[in-house]
């Protein structure tokens, strides 16, 4: 049985616990055996983003050590996965540990991802017929370099009908501490990708990363829109299994 440790993140921890036990659980139908070591915190990528690189790079040893064993890393979070996958060697260059960090980096993959370019899952849909549309976050296709994996998920599930945002790939205005320090510009962002999934007619809006969706939620929220927002792999665990 293929085995691989699960990275939980911080924001599916607080805000989508359903999203990590979904990732989980879409791991364990595909006859994956799914490790996920206690003791996990932040990646490191607010203090890195904001320059604090000697604390951004403790945070990360800490997590690299909970993840010994030369397993694939799956998480649930495009932005997290790029940060560990991508700048976490940038991160370490130069560093005693740097060859330590590299493999493990080599080691992560978001899980819409893994599911499609290494396990090639086939889904079988029992839900009720539903529009959905879907949101790119930046990190997942700029550093990842995600092309369709989640859109090819969602395009087997034959009752569900993707409609496409018109200006998919713009960002949420999320973006970490860029919402802090620039909020109206955020503001403005976010009511632009809202207007943009609303105008699709879909009842559901869909993306891998929790801070996009927490972030247009709110727009959605005070607006007092019927769009709802979902992590992809609560939406797909929804539509895959048996109630």
């Amino acid at each position: 049985m293929r085995e691989v440790y699960f990275y939980g993140t911080c924001l599916v921890d607080l805000f989508f616990p359903d999203a990590g036990m979904a990732g989980i659980q879409l791991l364990r139908q595909a006859g994956v055996k799914v490790v996920f070591p206690e003791g996990q915190t932040c990646c490191g990528q607010p203090a890195f983003n904001c320059g604090y690189w000697e604390e951004a790079r403790d945070v990360a040893r800490t997590q690299v050590a909970l993840f010994p064993k030369d397993l694939p890393v799956i998480l649930p979070s495009g932005s997290c996965a790029g940060m560990m996958k991508v700048h976490y060697p940038e991160l370490f260059h130069g560093q005693p540990d740097e060859a330590q960090v590299r493999a493990f980096s080599a080691r992560v993959y978001e899980l819409t991802q893994f599911l499609v370019d290494v396990l090639d899952v086939k889904l079988k849909d029992l839900g009720e017929p539903v529009k959905v549309t879907w949101h790119s976050s930046c990190h997942a296709v700029r550093d990842l370099g995600l092309k369709g994996e989640p859109q090819a998920l969602i395009g087997q599930l034959s009752n569900v009908e993707l409609a496409p945002l018109v200006r998919e790939h713009e960002c949420c205005g999320f973006g970490g501490t860029f919402s802090v320090r620039q909020p109206e510009l955020s503001g403005v962002m976010s009511c632009d990708k809202a207007a943009d999934a609303e105008a699709t007619g879909a009842s559901v809006l869909l993306s891998t990363d929790g801070g996009c969706l927490l972030n247009v939620n709110g727009t959605l929220e005070a607006k007092q829109s019927p769009l709802r927002v979902q992590h992809i792999a609560e939406f797909l665990w929804e539509r895959t299994h048996a109630r």
